[in-house]
């Protein structure tokens, strides 16, 4: 028979180690510091031996603490490695993702049913909010905009991001040179300010200043150059369908990057999850063929092509804030 330690004091133990004190421990595991030091001091009790030293405003590891902390580490890592493989087990034809709400209305969602007709027996369940959040333990994976991978989760880049001003077909009058544009007609973004003065810094132009409407999100924006209201600074692959669809027209060929690109994010056990590997290729596959340079985007019937884009030099730009 096992002789296992006394497990909620383990936990409460190298969470307090880890975190270097009861207070963080306790914010980490959603109880009260004074819970904390309580398991601790019964894991010391039934162990015989003291972790930690114990002073009025001090708290450090004893030699004995710091051994059994560094003995720990590896043997939770797996513990949790482990769990993650047994979930995905029991979730595996359900996937959640976590995603942003424009990218899912603009890019995802009008995909979803080609991955219905690949993979009928997978369901997919969205998850607004991104990686303005922190990554959940409910989700498969997630769909993030970022300068790199997330730290500690396995990533897949998709595509990279490029600001590209949209307007309608029909918007008059339709600006042939980035000089041309009316202040008030430009439509701006809240929480991305920066875009404007990015892509006409890039264009020659970075003496004109946005004074149109402000909106809050790319998808609120977008819809609005859609309709007429003016230009807005598209984010492909945001506008990408719109301008093949004909509903949007980019009337400039400069295309500016980020500095960012799509990532989909995942939990490095879920990797031998058979739904999860289904949903990464079509998706990775998905990503390149939306590509404006792709075959499969070039051979699309009927529909109006955008124009060549010109994608300014990288490097030049502050990262913007993360969009929805």
């Amino acid at each position: 028979m096992r002789r296992l330690p006394f497990l909620n004091g383990v936990r409460a133990f190298e969470a307090a180690a880890r975190r270097g004190g009861f207070a963080p421990a306790a914010a980490e595991l959603g109880v009260t510091a004074a819970a904390v030091s309580r398991l601790v001091r019964l894991l010391e009790l039934r162990l015989g031996v003291a972790l930690f030293e114990r002073a009025a405003n001090r708290l450090a590891l004893t030699g004995t603490g710091r051994a059994y902390r560094d003995g720990l580490g590896p043997l939770l890592d797996k513990l949790e490695q482990l769990t993650a493989e047994i979930s995905v087990r029991r979730d595996a034809r359900t996937l959640t993702v976590g995603v942003g709400t424009t990218f899912a209305t603009r890019w995802l969602i009008p995909r979803l049913a080609d991955f219905r007709r690949v993979a009928p027996d997978i369901e997919v369940r969205l998850a607004a909010g991104g990686f303005t959040m922190p990554y959940r333990e409910d989700w498969t994976c997630g769909i993030a905009l970022a300068a790199g991978p997330m730290p500690g989760y396995a990533a897949t880049k998709l595509f990279d991001a490029e600001l590209l001003p949209v307007c309608a077909p029909d918007f008059a009058p339709r600006p042939r040179a980035p000089r041309d544009l009316t202040p008030r007609a430009m439509l701006r973004m809240e929480h991305a300010p920066e875009d404007w003065p990015r892509w006409l810094e890039a264009a020659g132009a970075p003496r004109l200043r946005a004074t149109g409407p402000d909106f809050a999100n790319y998808g609120l924006a977008i819809q609005a150059a859609c309709d007429g209201l003016g230009v807005a600074v598209g984010i492909r692959p945001y506008v990408d369908d719109d301008i093949r669809a004909g509903r949007l027209v980019a009337p400039f060929p400069l295309a500016v990057p980020m500095g960012r690109a799509w990532f989909l994010h995942h939990p490095r056990g879920r990797a031998k999850d058979p739904a999860f590997a289904a949903f990464a290729r079509w998706l990775t596959a998905a990503a390149r063929a939306a590509a404006p340079g792709s075959p499969v985007y070039a051979a699309r019937k009927g529909r109006v092509q955008p124009r060549p884009s010109r994608v300014a030099p990288r490097g030049r730009y502050s990262q913007p804030t993360q969009p929805e």
